[in-house]
């Protein structure tokens, strides 16, 4: 069985572009195993986006949609007071991680995402509990099927202490292994960690790059 490490942060935009790849990936990976490891890209922060750093980002957020074609609606960015902070988000991720019997991580993904596409395709804010937990439900829902999980329930564990300790270990352990940017792709292979993309990858990329490591 192919086991997969995925390291990433679902308010970076490059992850975001990563996504179809990755996707494309585990449609000729069969019975593989994803682990998803939140890498907390501005986790706890807590300044204003200025003006400087907004337009950067959008830069980077334009990159990203003349490579990949993925639609970005800048609304949520564009709100005064903007806090950058990705820790809820992720957090969002470790819970349907906790709430679900799911061990080849696909429930997981789902939410990631589903709160990706919230936030850079429909511009929501994904700081908000409430947002968090409409958007990772429905997602979490397809995956294991309808009303399996429901928002209140769902709001309670992402709030909880338990996870927020959780998902520090998840930025802990991303730090532990060296991984600095997003998005990462792990693959484990006889009791070892190879990277298999750090930053975007294509498809055939990450493909050629597996076959190369299962066969050396």
């Amino acid at each position: 069985m192919t086991q997969l490490i995925y390291v990433a942060d679902p308010m970076c935009s490059w992850c975001y572009g990563f996504g179809p790849e990755l996707l494309a990936l585990l449609d000729t990976l069969p019975g593989s195993k994803l682990d998803v490891i939140m890498g907390g890209l501005r986790a706890y922060n807590k300044q204003v986006l200025d003006e400087a750093t907004r337009t950067t980002i959008l830069g980077h957020w334009q990159h990203v949609a003349e490579r990949t074609g993925l639609p970005f609606d800048s609304a949520a960015l564009s709100q005064p007071g903007f806090i950058y902070d990705t820790e809820p988000a992720c957090r969002a991720v470790v819970t349907a991680r906790t709430l679900t019997d799911d061990d080849t991580g696909r429930a997981a993904l789902a939410v990631f995402h589903a709160i990706q596409h919230g936030f850079y395709a429909e511009g929501k804010d994904v700081r908000d509990t409430a947002v968090l937990s409409e958007l990772a439900v429905a997602a979490m829902n397809k995956v294991e099927g309808e009303d399996s999980f429901d928002v209140h329930s769902f709001a309670e564990t992402l709030v909880s202490a338990m996870t927020m300790s959780d998902t520090r270990e998840h930025f802990e352990q991303a730090q532990q292994w060296g991984i600095r940017g997003f998005p990462a792709l792990l693959l484990v292979h006889k009791e070892a960690l190879h990277m298999l993309a750090s930053g975007f990858t294509t498809r055939d990329d990450l493909i050629a790059t597996l076959q190369q490591v299962q066969q050396a």
